[in-house]
């Protein structure tokens, strides 16, 4: 896995994932041993993947090594000469080969190629979402029986009693370009006539230059009193953020499926959501049909602004949504469904 998986200033849900996973899978009875690998994950330099060789020459032959692909994806050279000798099983929770490469040094032809050489050589695939499963299969034709689904679980909460003036919004996510937060300022400085205020919690040093970019817009939208970017919050601080909430709102371009709505969700809060990836399948429904938020289209701020002046203005379409998200949060899983959804992966490769 990365490293720094459990450092408060880098929270995201990839982090999340593998912990809990860790966790879980030790409390099922699995003899489970971590492995953190210091690098730029995924775009390692030769120092890093030195590092990982150094890691997998250690693994004792027959071994069963559960590979988060940020690291495994980049790496066939120093994973596939070892497939025969140990057995991997890939956890991709977003496929590299689905992630523009302009910013990489590396053309689409050679991330997808080094991604194909992985997954190909695993003996079993696990992905967080369907539509994960889905991209994987249309990437890289790999046999849909080998790969398998384990949505991330959600803790049990308290639901977020709402604050009456139903103006709360809270974003929960790293300040990066694929997060969307300039759009949700766009969005939001057309809204200036109606009350409410934004709380934008996650890492502003991810990508320093689209953070600062971000807040000079907001100041110079006259939003400076009304959008609030705290830095990264975990655990009980963050847990408080949700409760002081009336909605969510992810504006993200990407996301294999959006452990912030499931987090929103958990305590009964509604949430807008730009329609990518996994997020439609994180956000569900109830069982009659009923969506507890709305989804709109990626990097389109009228679309988002006009979502959320609905919210704001309508108050038959608040209680809806609030119902919806109080029947979809009872039928929320657990952590401990996630990770026997993965035993039963590595029990079958294992025997």
């Amino acid at each position: 896995m990365p490293d720094g998986i459990d450092d408060p200033g880098r929270p995201s849900g990839g982090n999340v994932y593998d912990r809990r996973l860790f966790e879980e899978l030790a409390a099922l009875g699995w003899t489970v041993c971590r492995h953190p690998v210091a690098g730029a994950w995924p775009d390692p330099d030769a120092v890093s993947l030195h590092a990982l060789g150094a890691v997998v020459a250690e693994i004792p032959d027959g071994a069963l090594v559960l590979l988060d692909g940020l690291v495994a994806s980049t790496a066939p050279d120093v994973l596939v000469p070892h497939a025969g000798r140990i057995r991997q099983v890939a956890l991709v929770h977003m496929p590299l080969g689905h992630r523009l490469a302009a910013a990489r040094a590396d053309s689409d032809e050679d991330v997808r190629g080094r991604e194909h050489a992985v997954l190909s050589a695993a003996v079993a695939i696990v992905t967080t979402s369907a539509w994960t499963r889905r991209r994987l299969v249309e990437l890289y034709a790999l046999a849909a029986e080998r790969i398998h689904v384990a949505t991330p679980g959600v803790d049990a909460v308290s639901p977020a009693a709402g604050t009456g003036t139903n103006g709360e919004l809270l974003c929960v996510a790293a300040v990066t370009p694929g997060k969307g937060q300039d759009v949700l300022v766009q969005a939001l400085s057309v809204l200036a006539d109606l009350p409410w205020r934004c709380v934008c919690v996650g890492s502003v040093e991810r990508d320093p230059a689209f953070a600062d970019a971000v807040r000079a817009r907001a100041l110079e939208a006259g939003l400076g009193d009304r959008i609030a970017f705290p830095g990264p919050r975990t655990g009980a601080v963050l847990q408080r953020s949700y409760a002081a909430a009336d909605l969510v709102v992810l504006p993200s371009r990407a996301e294999t499926y959006g452990m912030v709505i499931t987090e929103a969700l958990a305590h009964g809060l509604p949430v807008i959501a730009a329609e990518v990836g996994g997020t439609p399948e994180a956000l569900g429904q109830t069982a009659t049909g009923q969506r507890p938020g709305i989804l709109v289209a990626p990097g389109d701020a009228e679309a988002l602004a006009r979502a959320l002046r609905a919210w704001l203005s309508d108050a038959p379409l608040r209680a809806r949504l609030r119902q919806a998200a109080r029947e979809r949060r009872a039928a929320l899983s657990g952590w401990p469904a996630t990770a026997s959804i993965v035993a039963a992966v590595l029990d079958g490769v294992a025997r």
